[in-house]
């Protein structure tokens, strides 16, 4: 790495030369390398993201098979009422998206 102060020298070669190099360090640490930290928190926040969506989508599939197999849609959701499950089931992951996408857009405030 360059140093910080470059040593006084005459010749406007040598002088360019060092300028250049500590243009190309300085370029590296406050962009490369943040960039090689970014990728790996995309990653990890990718899969994460990804395998909680899976888990969410399950618990729903499963609140809508229990309503429509036990006593609540069993006795009083049947013929035209049967679609009421799934509506219930959308209006609680239309909610929790909501809620989540409050709370990214309140943790983007945080500097």
């Amino acid at each position: 790495m360059a140093s910080l102060f470059p040593k006084r020298t005459s010749d406007p070669k040598e002088a360019f030369a060092e300028a250049l190099d500590l243009v190309k360090a300085y370029a590296q640490q406050e962009t490369i390398e943040p960039l090689k930290n970014l990728k790996r928190f995309l990653i990890f926040g990718l899969a994460g993201g990804m395998l909680m969506l899976l888990g969410i989508f399950f618990l729903a599939l499963a609140g809508l098979r229990y309503m429509q197999t036990h006593r609540f849609a069993g006795q009083f959701l049947t013929g035209s009422w049967s679609w009421v499950p799934y509506m219930i089931v959308f209006v609680l992951a239309l909610v929790l998206a909501i809620l989540f996408a409050l709370r990214i857009t309140k943790g983007e405030a945080r500097g």
